[in-house]
């Protein structure tokens, strides 16, 4: 473990390679961050250091809270009406995908544990451009993730005020722009509130995230029970209406729900032993997830003929009225379901914040970002910021939008990670690593077509979306990050794609 009151150790120049040659355009966009210095520097900010506090459990409430909430509750309405009753196969797809993407986040976790999550392991693999890229999808997959969660959180907040005392936030102040209001302004007060607990330190915002989880789970687990009384056979016919292509789609949207499970690798830099506890909080926390929308899943078809989902926000909790012809369980669910979207936001927010931290002290966004307070030991103003963006962001965009625009971005980033372990092994075959990716290079090998097969199901629009967030972050790189990276003004740290570490 890292000495957090001293400087930043200087790397061994026998694990160094030699000064680049001075190169062009390409040297520069191919140069490398060696893992010796990425593992140096963990921890160490501007004025300040983050705090080692989270153990295993912590950890995977953290991957746990980050998945578990919006995907369940809110966006499975989106998705049955493609699936049919077959959104279970959607769901294990969704989890199929995200698991040889897991696997290969465990290894890189293990070996480089910093809080840059796949932007570093991009960085230490594959040259500053790629994990510039990296880092781009990461904020569109963290960043943007928090305000369509949040926009889910105002549907079930409504509907558990209706519920307990009759009053609900009308439309103009419950809904963005282009679904019927004028500003979300429950979307915008969750973030605000995720932002309060995490000024106050990461132990204790972990403390509130744990609980959190406990209660979202068990809102779950009695979901399954209540609705499981109202199941009928036929509602399970047919079961693939809309044939794979529309199971395909729906597994697509659903992958929106295992966003998060590698929150936990955006703790490496606060976390007590991070090569042991990272891959295994990732691992376990997909597990519990995947066994958990499955089973919530094969409830909700089989109490609710599939057609009866299609524009419904809060799905799960007028299952839950009708099957019991009482509006109590509903609203129990209601108030489950805003604890469990609440931990959500709170979990992802952190990562967003960790993966800035970690691309401004490369030099790649503005040096504001990993400013440490002394007292918390967190970095305040970068979670200020970044919570006012996508609370406003959450007020004005519509969530169906938000959600498909998120899991391109993570897809995308998830692609990369699972390159980044076929490189790594190759360059640094000699690098210790606490969990290794069993049948390397075939799994991240299928991990990477898994991801681009269900890019290519996205629609139009989004890959729209997404080209257009791409461009602008390659003007933000070439006319900002490139020029003020670290590697630029220390170039003998640096290494050229074309040679390996020793």
């Amino acid at each position: 473990m890292l000495d957090h009151g001293a400087a930043p150790p200087a790397a061994d120049s026998q694990t160094q390679s030699p000064r680049p040659p001075a190169g062009g355009l390409g040297a520069r966009l191919m140069r490398r961050k060696p893992v010796e210095r990425l593992v140096a520097e963990g921890g160490h900010g501007q004025g300040g250091t983050l705090r080692r506090t989270l153990g295993m459990w912590q950890l995977t409430m953290i991957s746990i809270g980050a998945t578990l909430g919006t995907g369940i509750f809110v966006v499975l309405g989106e998705a049955v009406p493609d699936a049919g009753p077959a959104v279970m196969v959607s769901f294990v797809i969704a989890g199929l995908t995200a698991l040889f993407s897991a696997l290969s986040y465990a290894e890189l976790a293990g070996t480089i544990p910093v809080s840059g999550s796949s932007y570093s392991y991009a960085y230490a693999t594959m040259g500053e451009l790629v994990a510039w890229v990296c880092g781009w999808c990461l904020i569109l997959e963290y960043g943007v993730s928090v305000a369509a969660v949040a926009v889910g959180w105002g549907e079930y907040l409504n509907e558990l005020l209706g519920g307990t005392i009759g009053f609900t936030i009308p439309d103009a102040l419950a809904a963005p722009p282009g679904d019927g209001g004028l500003f979300n302004l429950p979307a915008l007060l969750v973030v605000l509130l995720s932002m309060a607990f995490l000024l106050g330190g990461a132990k204790e915002s972990a403390r509130a995230n744990t609980i959190m989880v406990a209660v979202k789970i068990g809102a779950l687990l009695l979901f399954c029970a209540i609705a499981f009384m109202g199941i009928r056979a036929g509602n399970y016919q047919p079961f693939m209406p809309l044939g794979m292509a529309g199971v395909s789609a729906a597994g697509a949207t659903l992958f929106f729900s295992y966003i998060g499970f590698d929150a936990a690798s955006t703790a490496g830099e606060e976390a007590k032993n991070p090569k042991r506890d990272l891959p295994r909080a990732i691992m376990l926390s997909l597990l519990i997830v995947t066994a958990l929308y499955v089973l919530v899943a094969a409830v909700a078809v089989g109490a609710q003929p599939w057609k009866k989902f299609e524009g419904s926000d809060a799905a799960l909790a007028g299952i839950m009225n009708n099957v019991t012809g009482q509006s109590f369980w509903g609203v129990l669910l209601a108030a489950g379901a805003v604890i469990a979207i609440a931990s959500v936001i709170l979990t992802v927010l952190y990562g967003q914040t960790r993966i800035l931290f970690a691309m401004s002290r490369d030099g790649l966004v503005p040096k504001v970002f990993s400013k440490v307070h002394s007292r918390s030991g967190t970095p305040r103003a970068n979670t200020v910021i970044v919570s006012l963006f996508c609370g406003v962001l959450a007020a004005a965009v519509p969530l169906g939008q938000l959600a498909d625009a998120t899991s391109i971005g993570t897809l995308f980033a998830f692609a990369l990670v699972n390159i980044a372990v076929i490189v790594l092994r190759r360059t640094r075959p000699e690098m210790p690593r606490s969990f290794r990716v069993p049948l390397s290079p075939l799994l991240p090998v299928i991990g990477f077509g898994l991801c681009v097969w269900m890019m290519g199901s996205l629609d139009v629009i989004t890959w729209t979306v997404f080209g257009v967030w791409m461009a602008t972050g390659l003007v933000i790189y070439f006319g900002y990050g490139m020029r003020r990276s670290r590697l630029e003004a220390a170039p003998a740290d640096a290494t050229t794609s074309g040679s390996v570490e020793k």
